[in-house]
């Protein structure tokens, strides 16, 4: 018997208590009738099955729908139930990727079917239509993740592959869970069942029937429907490197000017910000918005208006040819662009403390989302830094631990975080803030226990118990590639405008009959936003700003450099 039904056989409808399964008002259903087709449904019907592509949005008129993890298999479950005026589906839906569960009809009825190429420009067009589907979508997602739903990843908590495959799947907010070959039993059943030796771990498992031994992130993305790159060279106006909201703005900003655009990542869609557990202080959002809803939102305005975005695709040369630039990955491919957008972001500093290293990703972590807070349930952790970011994680992982040690090496907690982070971390029964302290030793065997700190004041060491280590202790760039391409300052980050042009060649700008512009670098066409660019300010809305405004200065460049007239009307680019 299904966990939805009641003894009797009926089918009950799970409640909207979060938001996630809101009604369709009959105003909206009848708009939607005109761009799909009523259909009538049969008891066990399946309207849509895990790990195949959304073909339609279906919105139920009469009958119930069930929706169901692992359908068919061994561990299959009900993770909702839905009934008349409520619509199917979840994020993958709009972002192109496969189904994450499965939708059996229980009590026939009549559904309406729109198909999802014409469902996504309706979204994009209907703010009101739009804002309700985004939001449901978002909270199904976060649900499926917190279920465990999806693919399962079978590894050992001491395999660096294990620790790649789920930041992959963390990063990009897929829904999935991991089975530890260390500690989970039924681990094991599962090497048997699919043959699989334990030296070809760690493995996906999809569908209950699928394996990829260590595959690669481009594997995992394609098995899930992520747009990776493809071996064909393409060509574009603006080429932007990088997909946090420096490199989303500028994508979004690109495309709706009428370039093509081209968006690529090495890991995911959102950078840092991505991981952010809620950001109060954005324009806009007076109750906070948490960094994957923001980064969500962004990525669907950017498929709104066309541009493309490639995740995973690793970028590893910029070259210049004539008036045009070739930037090419990892894995063959290239990409040709009059222009070329970095925003490539940055990696948070590893914490140098002997015998961290064996315990990063078991139970030492570099961000704090739903997905690492699920392991430290119940327990104290400790997090390292002073500065937003910090902060916020401080304050999302009290939701979960039992206590929350905030360490700062600092004096003051007002020297690097925003006061309205300061006064709620004060106020928190839950976190202590520990200034002038710093971590000079790790203990436990198989995952962290405690915790060495030493107040740097009277040098007095103290032990603290400690289930986890979360660590915000600043950040370098990612611009290893750029060496000896363009100019950066000391710390690596990459120099623009004036700064720019005093380390360039001047017989560069020659032709142009100008200097850098002021987002741009020592390479003409190319443009630095973000927290990449020296002297930036390490702000979500501050790198938003400069990926709108390096497309402004993108067009200043085309327009004098010549290269205007691909893509501009006779009164030059859309503002």
């Amino acid at each position: 018997m299904s966990t939805a039904q009641h003894k009797n056989g009926a089918v009950r409808e799970t409640p909207d208590r979060y938001g996630a399964f809101p009604r369709l008002t009959p105003e909206q259903l009848q708009d939607l009738t005109a761009h799909g087709e009523r259909r009538r449904t049969t008891e066990g019907e399946v309207l849509y099955r895990e790990g195949e592509p959304f073909r339609e949005f279906l919105a139920i008129l009469s009958g119930t729908v069930e929706i169901l993890q692992d359908h068919g298999g061994p561990e299959e479950r009900t993770v909702a139930v839905h009934g008349p005026g409520r619509f199917l589906g979840e994020l993958g839906m709009l972002e192109g990727q496969a189904a994450f569960d499965t939708a059996v009809v229980r009590e026939a009825g009549e559904i309406l079917a729109v198909p999802v190429e014409r469902q996504r420009t309706l979204v994009g067009r209907d703010p009101v239509l739009g804002d309700l589907i985004l939001r449901a979508y978002l909270g199904r997602r976060y649900l499926l993740i917190g279920l465990g739903a999806g693919f399962r990843i079978l590894g050992s908590c001491y395999s660096r592959d294990t620790l790649r495959l789920r930041e992959f799947a963390a990063r990009n907010r897929l829904p999935h869970r991991w089975l530890d070959l260390e500690r989970d039993k039924e681990a094991e059943a599962l090497l048997r069942r699919f043959s699989i030796r334990p030296e070809e771990t760690p493995v996906v498992l999809w569908k209950g029937e699928r394996v990829l031994r260590n595959p690669s992130n481009a594997e995992l993305a394609r098995l899930i429907g992520l747009p990776a790159p493809t071996p064909k060279a393409a060509q574009c106006d603006v080429m932007v490197v990088g997909a946090g909201p420096a490199g989303l703005a500028a994508a979004v900003y690109g495309a709706s000017d009428g370039l093509t655009t081209i968006s690529v990542d090495a890991v995911a869609t959102g950078g840092q910000a991505g991981t952010s557990s809620r950001i109060e202080n954005y324009l806009g959002f007076p109750s906070g918005i948490s960094g994957g809803e923001l980064i969500e939102r962004a990525v669907l305005q950017a498929h709104k208006f066309g541009a493309r975005l490639m995740v995973p695709a690793q970028v590893n040369r910029l070259i210049q040819q004539d008036d045009e630039y070739v930037v090419t990955f990892t894995d063959g491919p290239q990409v040709r662009a009059d222009a070329v957008v970095l925003a490539s972001g940055v990696r948070y500093r590893r914490l140098e403390v002997p015998g961290i290293d064996r315990l990063e990703g078991i139970s030492v972590y570099y961000a704090a989302t739903v997905h690492e807070a699920s392991l430290c349930e119940a327990d104290p952790v400790a997090v390292v830094g002073g500065g937003n970011s910090a902060g916020q994680a401080a304050l999302f992982l009290a939701h979960h631990a039992s206590r929350v040690h905030l360490l700062v090496r600092g004096s003051d907690l007002n020297a690097d975080m925003s006061r309205y982070l300061v006064d709620q971390v004060e106020r928190h029964p839950k976190i202590e803030a520990l200034l002038h302290t710093e971590i000079r030793g790790v203990s436990g065997k198989e995952k962290l226990e405690s915790l060495i700190v030493e107040d740097n004041a009277n040098s007095e060491l103290r032990k603290l118990r400690a289930a986890a280590l979360f660590v915000f202790i600043g950040a370098r760039p990612r611009t290893e590639w750029l060496r000896g391409v363009l100019a950066l300052d000391e710390k690596g980050f990459i120099l623009t405008g004036a700064d720019a042009l005093a380390t360039a060649d001047a017989t560069r700008w020659d032709s142009l009959g100008r200097g850098p512009l002021l987002l741009e670098t020592s390479l003409p066409g190319v443009f630095a936003a973000g927290d990449v660019r020296s002297g930036s300010v390490k702000r979500v809305a501050s790198a938003t700003g400069e990926g709108a405004m390096a497309i402004r200065l993108v067009h200043e460049h085309r327009e004098k450099a010549g290269n205007l007239v691909r893509t501009a009307g006779p009164e030059g680019p859309r503002p």
